[in-house]
C-alpha cells in the first residue's frame, strides 16, 4: 500500500470520529459588555466579573468584555469608595453598563 493510499485510509477512518466529537460540543454564544465610566471614578478601579478578576476599569471600559449567555455579578471597587455591584442577564443583546463610583465620607 503507497502512502497516498495510506493517508486516504487514515482520512476516512479519522472522519467519523472527528465528526462525533463535533457534535457533543456546542458552540457558546457571547454577549458583548461596554463599560462607562463616569466622571470623577478612579481609572483603577477593579472589574470583577463572576468573582473573577478581570481589571482595571479603565482598560476594561476601552477594550469591553465578552459574556457567555447567562446570569452574571459585576463588581468594581477601590478603596474608599462605595462598591459597584450589578446582576446582569446576558441575553445575545449588547449590555452597557454606567459605573459611578461614590466615595466614602470621612
Amino acid at each position: 500500500m503507497g502512502v497516498a493510499s495510506r493517508l486516504v485510509l487514515a482520512a476516512a477512518l479519522a472522519a467519523p470520529v472527528l465528526s462525533a466529537v463535533a457534535c457533543f460540543r456546542e458552540p457558546r454564544a457571547a454577549v458583548s459588555m461596554a463599560f462607562v465610566r463616569k466622571p470623577k471614578t478612579p481609572a483603577d478601579a477593579t472589574v470583577i466579573i463572576d468573582e473573577e478578576y478581570i481589571g482595571p476599569l479603565a482598560y476594561v471600559a476601552a477594550h469591553g468584555v465578552r459574556l457567555p449567555v447567562g446570569t452574571h455579578r459585576i463588581t468594581v471597587e477601590r478603596e474608599g469608595y462605595f462598591p459597584y455591584d450589578a446582576i446582569v442577564v446576558a441575553d445575545r443583546k449588547p449590555i452597557k453598563l454606567e459605573v459611578k463610583l461614590t466615595p466614602v465620607p470621612d
